[in-house]
């Protein structure tokens, strides 16, 4: 049997569970769910045709490295010239690779190693044109930076193959 005390405590109990639930899901105005979905903001013309003209130049790096590729790829991307690529890729010491990249957009691009002897200074002309290089990894890790120079637009893709 249950006393009063048991009752009232239980409907105290159910009451706050009730409370509690609806604090978490309600704003407590209108009783809407207190984080709704949210829609993406608005895409402006100027900013979509930018991310389709980046979109377009991506593929053409991406097909014009497509059509030198030799040996086994290992590594590959595309970055926003603005952007630059910094990318430690995953080599074994003492080993020589291939190193492939182009330009697509205006300026050009400055590729630098570290350690600085796996590989000379490279200049990416930002043309259209697929600057190859071999590179040797004589210590590990082997980083690789490229950056645009002042005014460079376009994106930049790369491929390391095993040669």
């Amino acid at each position: 049997m249950i006393n009063m005390n048991s009752r009232a405590w239980y409907a105290a109990a159910v009451a706050a569970s009730a409370l509690l639930l609806a604090s978490c899901t309600s704003d407590g105005s209108d009783g809407k769910a207190a984080h709704p979905a949210s829609s993406p903001p608005p895409v402006s013309e100027s900013q979509a045709a930018a991310e389709a003209q980046e979109k377009k130049l991506t593929d053409q790096a991406q097909a014009a490295l497509a059509a030198v590729q030799s040996g086994k790829l290992l590594e590959a991307g595309a970055e926003r010239v603005t952007d630059g690529i910094h990318a430690e890729p995953t080599l074994r010491q003492g080993k020589t690779y291939k190193l492939n990249l182009v330009c697509m957009g205006s300026g050009s691009a400055h590729v630098t190693f570290t350690p600085a002897d796996a590989g000379p200074k490279i200049e990416v002309p930002c043309d259209q044109s697929v600057v190859q290089q071999q590179i040797t990894a004589h210590k590990l890790p082997l980083r690789m930076d490229v950056e645009g120079t002042k005014g460079s637009t376009g994106v930049i893709a790369w491929e390391i193959d095993r040669v």
